[in-house]
């Protein structure tokens, strides 16, 4: 029996996530990768006694590798004074094209200067067969960048559809003013910040990579998921912005 159990642990599927960061991010975004660590078999092993063990041996193994400009062991900036460790660089043979199933890229400074070679990197990825990207707000940018929106439906922050538009980046169409996420083949995007997590949510559920009650759990457990793909209310906060400072000026 122990020997079954050890074979059945090795043939486990594994799940590959890079969260690709090459120069900075928001770190709201970056943290939507937890929802899918929260669906690996290491996270659900510490919810035995709330999860029949059936349900915990559907849970695949979750490898998530934060992926940066600099070396693995360096730290990577993000935002509210806070860094994470890179695992790699973006150069790495573990983590070239074919050797991730996942690649999410969380939203950096809308005027960063992306390095080539990176942006090479995520092109490669997203022309790999098998690899889904998945962009969280401004990682739009990076993502027209290496040319993954061109004939594309994307969305990006709905405060910025302008901004992403005049980029020409040869999208089909972008949606971002009507929608929360949005999928056209193996690139999925979201709007601003928090709605990442409906993006990874909805990009979870659609997922061969993760069984269904593993997925229905951890979105009741972390409370995502239930909001509606799209906005129930028009866009305010430009000129909402506009009109606090104003009055900020006054």
């Amino acid at each position: 029996m122990a020997a079954t159990k050890e074979s059945s642990a090795a043939d486990k599927h594994t799940v590959r996530i890079g969260v690709f960061i090459p120069t900075d991010c928001q770190l709201l975004d970056a943290a939507s990768v937890d929802i899918m660590g929260s669906m690996s078999h290491e996270y659900f092993m510490m919810l035995t006694q709330m999860v029949p063990q059936a349900v915990i041996d559907l849970a695949p193994h979750v490898h998530i590798h934060y992926i940066g400009s600099v070396r693995a062991g360096e730290y990577i900036k993000v935002t509210s004074n806070e860094s994470i460790v890179a695992t790699n660089h973006y150069a790495d043979a573990e983590v070239a094209p074919g050797k991730l199933d996942i690649v999410l890229v969380p939203g950096p400074d809308p005027f960063a200067v992306f390095e080539d070679a990176a942006v090479d990197w995520l092109r490669q990825q997203g022309n790999t067969p098998g690899v889904d990207i998945l962009s969280v707000c401004t990682g739009i940018l990076l993502c027209g960048e290496a040319g993954l929106l061109k004939g594309r439906t994307a969305c990006g922050p709905r405060g910025l559809q302008d901004m992403i538009k005049s980029k020409g980046y040869g999208e089909k169409e972008l949606v971002g003013h009507k929608y929360r996420w949005i999928q056209d083949g193996n690139f999925w995007s979201s709007g601003g910040v928090t709605n990442g997590n409906d993006l990874v949510a909805a990009y979870s559920r659609a997922s061969p990579h993760f069984p269904n009650p593993i997925v229905e759990i951890v979105c009741e457990t972390v409370e995502v998921g239930d909001r509606a793909q799209s906005y129930d209310k028009e866009m305010t906060w430009p000129a909402k912005l506009a009109e606090i400072a104003a009055e900020a000026s006054a």
